[in-house]
């Protein structure tokens, strides 16, 4: 069955598109990112001061179902809402707007139940704002300049991360109902903002005639298929191995109080140190990956050397039990990390089976990014009972090792097999560009 085509897609001026991106998906990841780091955990201390550590597990593991799903389900739902408001921009408001109220309610409340339904559709609602906003990279920028803001996209959550742990360091003696319902508001503001800059409006899908279609091809709109496009698949096993690696990062706070014999104190500070450094790291090499990456013409190279970076820092965690061997550890898989997120996200721009169906493939490709984030707590007291917390890192970096060689099989750009997105204008050769 011949693929459709996008017509006349609204081109807002790179510049233009790069900030209005930025603001609006920076100020929505604070609001969930500062919970999701800091105040959950304080949230379930308050109304579950016996047995927090298991109800903030159900919090966590039911909130990243939701935002594993969220992902490909608001990128097929953007897909799909072609009305003169505009594909993305309509659920660049109401996900966030959705998704806040429901920040509000997980402050107010007052039992674990409202705590989990809360969180979930905070978790959904922001990821269909997710992925309208990654979606519109495919949609309106040249391929040549993908890696670019991917890179400057890859900057603004770090940037917000940062900025929100700050606030809250800050607002230390400040009522905690205050402190949610200040995220909140930033998390609808800067969207809101945002689509005043971002151009956006309805699209002509221009489909062939129908013929019969077989199951296997009506399977592939779901997933693309594996043996048409099985670029899109090893992207994605690579990206999800990568990943897993990564999340190393995730158990920071249990390793150092229960490895290093930390205070609560101690490792919240220590936490807050390590992330922020963190965070800097990231934030400097995605906006450099995505920019060197797109001047050399290259992506493979930069995502070899990335990950190799991040192997190095999770095996520091392994065989140096020191805070600054830590430290040093936590800034080594940020630098790699940071290089990897934007050059990974502008290849997946370039290998996207079909246009129209954009943010739906770059959700699903979301989905190997959010899997990790719920694997790696689920086997962690596995991995530590069979060899404690050198075997718990020395496995997630055998993923991550995994996920090098996953890269292979990528085409570079330039290359036959990534030479037709690489040609073709973002969304259609027929875009319209605003002033």
């Amino acid at each position: 069955m011949a693929e459709a085509k996008v017509k006349g897609q609204v081109i807002t001026p790179f510049g233009r598109l790069t900030f209005g991106i930025m603001l609006g998906y920076g100020l929505m990841m604070l609001a969930l990112m500062t919970p999701a780091l800091l105040l959950l955990t304080f949230k379930m201390i308050e109304i579950d001061p016996e047995g927090y550590t298991s109800s903030y597990g159900l919090v966590s593991g039911v909130g990243a179902f939701f935002a594993l799903i969220g992902n490909p389900l608001g990128g097929a739902l953007s897909d799909r809402t072609n009305i003169s408001f505009g594909r993305r921009r309509t659920w660049i408001l109401i996900g966030p707007l959705v998704g806040c109220a429901a920040l509000l309610w997980v402050g107010m409340a007052t039992q674990v139940w409202q705590v989990v339904v809360g969180w979930s559709i905070a978790q959904l609602f922001f990821n269909f704002g997710m992925a309208a906003y990654t979606a519109l990279i495919p949609d309106q920028v040249k391929v040549e300049k993908q890696g670019t803001i991917s890179g400057l996209q890859g900057i603004a959550l770090p940037v917000a991360m940062a900025v929100g742990m700050v606030l809250m360091m800050i607002m230390t003696n400040v009522p905690a109902t205050v402190k949610w319902t200040l995220l909140s508001a930033l998390g609808l503001i800067g969207p809101i903002v945002s689509l005043f800059i971002i151009r956006d409006g309805k699209v002509e899908i221009v489909k062939e005639p129908k013929a019969q279609v077989s199951l296997g091809e009506k399977l592939s709109k779901v997933y693309p298929s594996p043996r048409k496009f099985p670029h899109f698949t090893w992207a994605m096993i690579g990206k999800f191995l990568l990943m897993m690696g990564y999340c190393s990062t995730l158990y920071l706070t249990v390793m150092l109080v229960n490895r290093m014999g930390y205070t609560e104190a101690e490792a919240t500070s220590s936490v807050g140190v390590l992330n922020i450094v963190g965070l800097i790291a990231t934030a400097i090499t995605s906006i450099l990956g995505g920019v060197m990456s797109d001047k050399v013409r290259k992506q493979k190279p930069f995502l070899y050397v990335s990950a190799f970076i991040m192997l190095i820092g999770i095996l520091v965690y392994a065989f140096v039990p020191h805070f600054t061997a830590f430290l040093v550890a936590t800034t080594i898989i940020g630098l790699g990390y940071g290089c990897f997120a934007a050059v990974d996200t502008a290849l997946v721009a370039r290998i996207l089976p079909r246009k129209e169906d954009a943010a739906k493939d770059f959700g699903l490709m979301n989905v190997a990014n959010a899997l990790p984030q719920s694997i790696v707590p689920a086997i962690a007291p596995l991995l530590l009972g069979i060899g404690g917390w050198s075997f718990f890192y020395i496995v997630l970096a055998a993923c991550l090792l995994l996920g090098i060689f996953s890269v292979k099989p990528l085409p570079e750009i330039g290359t036959a097999a990534g030479e037709k997105n690489e040609k073709a204008e973002p969304a259609n050769a027929s875009a319209t560009r605003a002033v």
